[in-house]
């Protein structure tokens, strides 16, 4: 029988990642640990095993503790937190005291900090200069949009710390502009990971699993399912010698999975509905517009997102009020007062309205009860209503989410199901 002392050497330094998420703001439930969700999609992209994610406050001992662990661990760690200038921004310095490396000032900071904080001709104060302070030898990893840069740095063999600050957006543009390259780059096997992700909408986790069994089975390329509210997310990974080897691994079983699934599966990678949605449009040259009540405008605010939008998209209202599904919308008093504002006539003729309104070809409405509160037995919470008006096309539909479901998760899954039912709308007139 191996001792834990033998286990340890044996795991010692795997291929793979893991993430140290840095802040007593997220220890104290004060902020949602968002980072460690979005790198841990982004590491599955890239076929980079993951292996575990901690929570450290702003406590240098314990956070030595974590990074030294973690070293002894596996070859990558993903930092994010704690680069600041604030004197609870500690990263930095309790990583370079870890592998006894000294601290060098970054000329090249320091005049990107004057830069960004309009400071040329002045002095940066103590703890502003704080933040060009990195380990000697490290990598810099840009940050644009804010002050605090990030390091690549192997202090040790096989073994390297990447990090970042904890703004969820800086983040972002910091590892999709430089930090994915250098991952890519960093692993030293001959053999070549990469990964494929397809989105499905209109079916369950389980039931999309059980369709696939056989493929869940095969080793290379791995297939895993795991779903997000509202949406099922299949990655398929594959190994190989090269890029053109993974790809003809992959292609095969991708082409399987929507055999079986059909139009249930929706886009590809970073591929989302509204934009699938706005390229349909788009190509039809056709225009919307949206009368939404429960969703509270984040239909529109999903497809505004996206740059050059108004090609497709006129606008919509937002009718949380009867008042003004009546005055604005048109919907008449007698069929509020007889269905109720959440019914298929209200959504219909709400539909309607803002088409006429608008003045375009595809109009989508939505009303609901998003709760906790507001449902009766006849109308729980959850209980959803909406329609579809195109040039061709009046359907409406009514869903009921369940009232175990938070008021966030229900204006989520009104939104993605109200695009779903568009684009096979679209398609379908197609």
């Amino acid at each position: 029988m191996k001792t834990s002392k033998e286990i340890n050497t044996i795991k010692k330094n795997q291929f793979g990642a893991e993430i140290l998420c840095i802040g007593s703001e997220i220890l104290l439930g004060n902020i949602v640990n968002t980072n460690a969700q979005w790198i841990a999609e982004q590491l599955a992209i890239l076929g980079i095993p993951h292996f575990r994610q901690t929570v450290i406050g702003d406590n240098p001992i314990r956070l030595k503790e974590a990074i030294l662990e973690a070293s002894n661990r596996s070859e990558i760690l993903i930092t994010t937190g704690g680069l600041g200038p604030t004197p609870d921004d500690i990263t930095t310095k309790v990583i370079a005291d870890t592998f006894k490396t000294p601290l060098e000032q970054r000329d090249d900071i320091l005049i990107d900090l004057k830069n960004k904080l309009k400071n040329k001709d002045s002095k940066l104060s103590e703890s502003q200069k704080k933040q060009s302070l990195v380990p000697k030898g490290a990598k810099i990893i840009k940050n644009q949009s804010g002050t605090a840069p990030g390091i690549y740095w192997s202090p040790k063999e096989n073994f390297t710390i990447i990090t970042f600050p904890g703004v969820p957006s800086e983040l972002k543009e910091m590892w999709v502009k430089q930090a994915s390259k250098l991952l890519i780059n960093h692993n030293k096997s001959k053999e070549v990971i990469s990964s494929k992700i397809l989105h499905f909408a209109g079916i369950s986790e389980s039931i999309l699993a059980d369709k696939i069994t056989h493929l869940l089975k095969v080793k290379n390329p791995s297939v895993a399912t795991y779903a997000s509210t509202g949406e099922v997310k299949v990655r398929i990974t594959a190994k190989g010698n090269n890029l053109e080897e993974t790809n003809r691994y992959i292609k095969p079983i991708e082409k399987e999975l929507i055999q079986i699934t059909g139009l249930k599966c929706f886009g590809v990678d970073d591929e989302t509905l509204e934009e699938l949605v706005f390229k349909l449009l788009l190509k039809r040259k056709e225009t919307l517009a949206v009368a939404e009540s429960c969703t509270g405008g984040e239909i529109g605010s999903k497809l505004t997102k996206i740059s050059g939008s108004s090609k497709i998209f006129h606008g919509g209202v937002i009718a949380y009020n009867n008042s003004i599904k009546k005055s604005i919308l048109g919907v008449p008093e007698e069929i509020i007062n007889t269905y109720g504002a959440v019914s298929r006539p209200v959504v219909e003729s709400m539909a309607k309205g803002v088409q006429k309104k608008f003045k375009v070809n595809w109009a989508i409405s939505v009303s609901g009860i998003a709760g906790p509160t507001g449902g009766s037995k006849l109308k729980p919470v959850g209980l959803v209503n909406f329609c579809i008006m195109g040039p061709k096309t009046l359907i409406s539909w009514e869903k009921r989410f369940g009232s175990n479901k938070t008021r966030e998760d229900i204006q989520k899954l009104s939104v993605l199901n109200a695009l779903d039912r568009l684009r096979l709308s679209i398609i379908k007139e197609n």
